[in-house]
């Protein structure tokens, strides 16, 4: 057994990293995931850098544990032998905007008819119920809407947007919880259904647990924003040499730190010994933190506070994690031969199942790597096949096919 899905297919009909990320979730945990792309192929192959055209490295990244389908479902005969797909799957997983599903006949009327029990999940920007439901959403946006971006400005001074795409990887995540709970449903009532999943209130939902604040009681009492998070010196540390992230939590944990760096005419302060003073007071411990340790050497500084019981830790610059003692003894970075990119590095699957691990059993397809494979499976003939692919309706990708 190669994870707990093994056995479940799933659709994926996503792009760029909101959704194929989710859909690789599914697949890394033994799905067999079928990647269903237009002929031109997922955006995201464009991205730089790349050995060859169409896959570049982030493609390869989001897109493991698929096999490829290239078909152009705005054809009468792609939308056809997508629906023969259809049949044959337990969940699929889309980013199309809904409405645009319903106009190819493909939205969850459509796919129910020839599927009753799928699990038809719907990933958007915005519930379907709101005036924002046509918008359309990006990484960016969402950060902006959801608080994400405002945030930051406790350290920097104004909105900023997260380094990386973390709405598009965080809605990703609960896609994969809303499918499983959904096909976990199915197998206690037989019952498919709809599932929607749209990023602002996710986000909202994921930024406002702890930021609710004083506004979660009726009347308020304060405004929003947990003060531990946005106190302005809660960052990175610099020390003589580099940065590192120490979290005194506890009054025996601040009292150890301050011995470490000589501060022990503070040890009863109430800023210290008062939990509610120290959470209203926090940001100014922070700054006392950054001035005690900026003429400390790193090394130095982590094996004493690593003696003295303070959660701490090096800052682990990108290029350098896969050097982490912890990351390395774990393996868990991989090496794995792609049959047309040559050697590449991918990460591993965090999670573990003792009756049944998880593994990495396909490498990123190329475009229509398996359109043929897959198309025969949903019981088209290699002669209708050959008609998709003669009109440019599929992509027939395979190593000599």
């Amino acid at each position: 057994m190669s994870g707990p899905l093994q056995g479940y297919r799933i659709l994926d009909l996503t792009t760029v990293f909101l959704g194929p990320y989710a859909a690789q979730i599914l697949g890394d945990l033994g799905a067999e995931v079928i990647k269903v792309e237009t002929p031109e192929g997922d955006i995201v192959r464009g991205i730089e850098p790349s050995r060859n055209p169409g896959m570049g490295s982030a493609f390869l990244s989001a897109n493991r544990n698929k096999r490829g389908l290239a078909l152009d479902l705005k054809a009468p005969a792609g939308r056809e032998a997508f629906l023969k797909l259809v049949a044959g799957a337990d969940a699929l997983v889309s980013s199309v905007r809904p409405a645009a599903l319903e106009r190819l006949g493909l939205g969850y009327e459509d796919c129910r008819a020839v599927n009753p029990k799928i699990v038809y999940c719907n990933i958007v920007g915005f519930g379907q119920d709101g005036p924002y439901a046509a918008k359309p959403a990006y990484d960016d946006i969402i950060q902006g809407l959801s608080g994400m971006a405002a945030a930051q400005a406790a350290t920097t001074g104004e909105p900023r947007y997260v380094n990386q795409p973390i709405c598009d990887k965080i809605t990703s995540q609960v896609s994969v919880y809303a499918v499983v709970a959904a096909l976990l449903h199915r197998e206690r009532t037989g019952e498919g259904q709809q599932v929607e999943v749209p990023m602002l209130e996710t986000l909202v939902g994921f930024n406002m647990l702890e930021h609710q604040a004083g506004t979660v009681f009726d009347p308020p009492l304060g405004g929003p924003g947990y003060t531990r998070v946005l106190a302005p010196f809660r960052r990175p540390y610099a020390t003589a040499d580099g940065y590192v992230c120490i979290l005194p939590y506890s009054t025996k944990q601040w009292r150890a730190f301050l011995s470490v760096v000589g501060r022990e005419d503070l040890h009863d302060d109430p800023r210290i010994t008062d939990p509610k003073v120290r959470s209203e007071k926090v940001g100014e411990m922070y700054e006392i933190l950054a001035e005690a340790v900026k003429d400390r050497g790193t090394d130095e500084l982590l094996a004493a506070v690593e003696e003295a019981d303070v959660p701490a830790g090096k800052v682990n610059m990108l290029d350098e994690i896969a050097d982490d003692p912890h990351i390395a003894a774990v393996g868990f970075f991989q090496h794995h031969d792609h049959p047309t990119e040559g050697r590449v590095r991918h990460t591993g699957i965090p999670v573990k199942f003792s009756a049944g691990p998880c593994d990495v059993r396909r490498l990123a397809p190329n475009l229509g790597e398996h359109s043929r494979e897959v198309l025969l499976e949903a019981g088209l003939s290699n002669d209708e096949i050959d008609a998709l692919v003669s009109d440019g309706v599929a992509v027939d990708g395979g190593r000599g096919g």
